[in-house]
């Protein structure tokens, strides 16, 4: 205990008082220099703003990205582990994406789906004149760009995990299921896929919490949030309130709400595929 003590003060310091003094400001009238105590009428308040269920809606969406990068990462990782012709440079070209920053990403993004951007003059090329849109005009379209743009980003990440989990494997394992007779289909979904169970674990929770912490540059340099608050999420809507109206005691209740939706989401997963205590 005396050893572990030092460590414990500086983590104390450090997560544990500012995390108590959130809490606290998060039920006051806060302008980042004095504090008027409101208690927590401050939530029933934010939670009967319907700006708030709009900005959770939009995370919701860009949570159900989620699964399209782990299927794209855990098949792009099973053409990369069977030596495909090409897949070195093909491997090179899916981790690019993550050695760059997210703002990167962003102006990527705003090249891509411009009205005059790659995207448009691709489907012109092809003679799909009539599929032409703003993408980051309207809100709808506005969130599926930054929704690709998120997928596009972390899809090298998990494909890197994957790649990891699939070395781990004993070869052994396959060559007996194809004395078995056991197709590639059959070993990738009756071997791989179980075998990588942990690793399906992992690259879900983390790509999760991007999806709800993580976009910030991404939107600051893609939308903004809009149009007419069509790409905020919670993570910007905070930075909105604290640093564009000067509610501080908002944003630090809206940090709080963040906090429990990721907690209960990483909890949520591990416990529904069996893997907590």
């Amino acid at each position: 205990m005396l050893l572990v003590m030092p460590a414990a003060v500086v983590v104390a310091v450090l997560l544990l008082v500012p995390i108590g003094e959130a809490i606290y400001y998060s039920m006051t009238d806060w302008n980042g220099i004095s504090s008027h105590w409101l208690g927590p009428s401050t939530y029933v308040t934010m939670f009967k703003n319907p700006l708030f269920w709009r900005v959770l809606e939009n995370n919701a969406i860009l949570l159900l990205a989620v699964p399209v990068t782990l299927i794209c990462g855990v098949t792009l990782a099973a053409l990369l582990n069977e030596k495909v012709y090409g897949w070195r440079v093909f491997r090179a070209a899916i981790i690019i994406p993550t050695a760059v920053s997210w703002v990167v990403l962003g102006v990527v993004g705003i090249q891509a789906f411009a009205e005059k951007g790659m995207i448009n003059r691709l489907l012109g090329g092809v003679g799909l004149h009539f599929l032409e849109h703003n993408w980051l005009g309207s809100p709808t379209s506005a969130l599926i760009a930054v929704a690709i743009t998120f997928v596009y980003s972390l899809v090298g990440v998990n494909t890197l995990i994957f790649v990891t989990g699939m070395a781990t494997v004993d070869p052994a394992i396959y060559e007996a299921a194809k004395l078995d007779g056991a197709s590639w289909w059959q070993s990738f979904t009756r071997l791989t896929i179980p075998l990588l169970r942990r690793y399906f674990v992992f690259t879900f929770v983390i790509t999760a919490i991007s999806a709800f912490s993580a976009l910030f540059s991404l939107i600051f340099t893609m939308t903004s949030g809009g149009p007419d608050y069509g790409t905020t999420t919670i993570e910007f809507f905070i930075y909105q309130q604290a640093f564009g109206t000067g509610a501080f005691g908002v944003g630090a209740m809206l940090g709080i709400v963040l906090f429990v939706i990721l907690a209960g989401v990483s909890l949520a997963q591990l416990r529904l595929l069996g893997l907590s205590e």
